[in-house]
């Protein structure tokens, strides 16, 4: 193993260990740096120069969404084709900034990790759902047998508390207490973070429980059993059920779990809640991952704008 291979492997341990990251993102960690060492030829942590961090840049935005494989050394090309989005070129910039920065940490010399600046990307697009397309969908699930009361549980819960579809999946039976309107979740960095049940999403997961008749610990479990077992459902399930229910309710737009969170965030601001505390909600670590709502909720600019403009004075 090169220096820098086991300089890696150690920093890789110390997300998981001590920076509480999950194994998803630990796994995205090392293949971003896996491809830059490897594209850059870099052997020891002084091989990671200015003019190495450039290069490798170019060759980044020279790269379409499917050459960034095993073949994607010998894919470079010019200008032109489905190239990589400029968020996921940062992706690959955040890793390497993030391993110089634990080796500076360490006092290792290399390059400043303040040397590494992100590409600027456009302002994220939303596509939001309309208030009686957000009606349509929750309502969508018809009937009172076991597979409805989930369904309608699940969307229930997604915009009553904005959780992230992993978090929904990891959620146990005895995760909520029915008797309050608040129960505790483990996000993103093994974060904690207090989320709240409507009067709706109380009832519809009251429904859903009541109605159980498997003792399985998983809050929201498959319909179909495998060898008799009580299979806990997983994001890609809930991503299936919502697409169904999407279609079934008449919305065109893709809609998805992650959807349904940015209805809880839009809905919050646009009714008058500040910005801080919808951070909080939606459990974001900055403030700046957040404002990504605010160009869409800002009614004062609204009624300015219906006031003033195109009036004769």
């Amino acid at each position: 193993m090169t220096d820098v291979q086991k300089l890696k492997q150690e920093f890789l341990e110390y997300l998981e260990i001590e920076k509480g990251r999950s194994l998803k993102t630990v796994e995205n960690y090392d293949r971003y740096l896996t491809r830059f060492f490897g594209q850059a030829d870099i052997k020891k942590p002084l091989d990671i120069t200015d003019e190495a961090i450039r290069a490798y840049r170019l060759w980044l935005n020279r790269q379409s969404s499917g050459q960034t494989g095993q073949n994607a050394k010998k894919a470079v090309r010019g200008l032109g084709g489905d190239t990589l989005k400029k968020n996921t070129q940062n992706y690959y910039l955040i890793a390497l900034r993030g391993f110089l920065k634990y080796l500076a940490r360490r006092g290792i010399p290399s390059l400043a990790p303040e040397r590494i600046e992100l590409a600027k990307a456009p302002a994220r697009e939303l596509d939001l759902m309309t208030e009686v397309e957000l009606g349509r969908l929750l309502k969508a699930p018809e009937g009172n047998d076991e597979k409805a009361l989930r369904d309608r549980a699940i969307l229930a819960l997604l915009f009553s508390t904005g959780l992230r579809v992993s978090e929904l999946c990891s959620l146990s039976r005895d995760s909520i207490d029915l008797s309050r309107d608040e129960f505790s979740v483990r996000g993103k960095g093994e974060k904690v973070r207090l989320v709240f049940l409507s009067d709706e999403a109380r009832q519809a997961l009251k429904n859903y429980l009541d109605n159980r008749k498997d003792l399985g610990e998983a809050m929201f479990t498959s319909m179909s059993k495998i060898n008799q077992k009580t299979e806990q459902l997983t994001p890609r399930s809930v991503e299936r059920i919502i697409k169904k229910y999407a279609v079934k309710a008449g919305i065109p737009k893709k809609v998805t779990p992650h959807t349904l969170r940015h209805s809880f965030a839009t809905d919050l601001l646009q009714n008058g809640a500040d910005i801080r505390s919808v951070q909080m909600m939606l459990g974001h670590a900055n403030v700046s991952t957040t404002q990504i709502y605010t160009h869409v909720t800002d009614k004062h600019l609204r009624d300015v704008h219906k006031k003033f403009h195109g009036k004769k004075s």
